[in-house]
Order: structure tokens, then sequence, then C-alpha cells
């Protein structure tokens, strides 16, 4: 959906976040994004800083990572893939009694997925990351 171009990929969440606060007409895909930046305040002032890196060693959050995690999350949900990840994400946010969170947690299964598929050059694990998902519901850490 993106590409891989880190900067490219940045500058969607600047111009969509700068049309928002223009109050211009947004595309779907921009309406996605800045429903993210918005739940996420911490973030509002590096969407602009599109060179800065952000360093996990240092304690450092890449806040457009975190929020393309969202985006893809909340596509995976929407089409119900991997089987079963709508109805893991709407208990969660009843145990969780709020959504953001519920992804949140999600989130951190989702990417483990993604770092163990890049770390050993392979696909991601899909039946991996549904037992992840799962053990979320069941209170397990995974």
């Amino acid at each position: 959906m993106f590409g891989t171009d880190r900067n490219q990929l940045r500058q969607m969440y600047k111009s969509a976040w700068e049309k928002f606060q223009l109050q211009q007409t947004l595309t779907p895909l921009e309406t996605q994004i800045t429903d993210i930046i918005k739940e996420h305040p911490e973030y509002h002032d590096f969407v602009t800083q599109l060179d800065k890196d952000f360093l996990p060693d240092m304690g450092q959050t890449n806040p457009f990572l975190h929020m393309g995690l969202h985006l893809g999350l909340r596509e995976q949900v929407s089409t119900n893939r991997p089987q079963g990840i709508t109805r893991i994400y709407r208990q969660l946010a009843k145990l969780k009694s709020d959504s953001h969170d519920a992804e949140h947690a999600m989130i951190d299964c989702l990417a483990e997925a993604m770092w163990s598929a890049q770390s050993n050059n392979q696909p991601p694990d899909e039946a991996a990351y549904y037992q992840c998902l799962k053990a979320l519901i069941q209170g397990r850490k995974p």
C-alpha cells in the first residue's frame, strides 16, 4: 500500500496532518492517518520532523512505525485477516474497555511477527501471530 521509502511514507503523514489542520478534504486513507495522529497527541510534534531518527536502543519509539502498525492492524481487523482477528479485537476491546488500548496490545503481537519475519528473512508466521493474539484475550502475556 505504501512502499518502502522512509521519506515518502513520512510525507504522507505530514501531508495528511497539514490538510486536516487546514480543514481541507481528506482522502479515505488520509482520514485514517489523521484519526491515528489525533489519538496520539504525544506524536503531534514529530509528524513534521521527517528526517528525525528514532533510536530504540535509546528508549525512543518511532512514531511513524507505531502509527503505521495501527494502520496495518486496522486493515487486518476490517478484512478479518488473519481469520478471527476481528473477533479477537472486539473481545479485547471489551476487556480493555477501550479500543485504542486493545490495538496497542495487539500491535505488540504484530510488531513481534514482523520483526521475526524480517530477522529470519521469511514471510510472517500467521499462525504464531494469531496465537499471540489469542493469548491476549486469554489473559496470558504473549
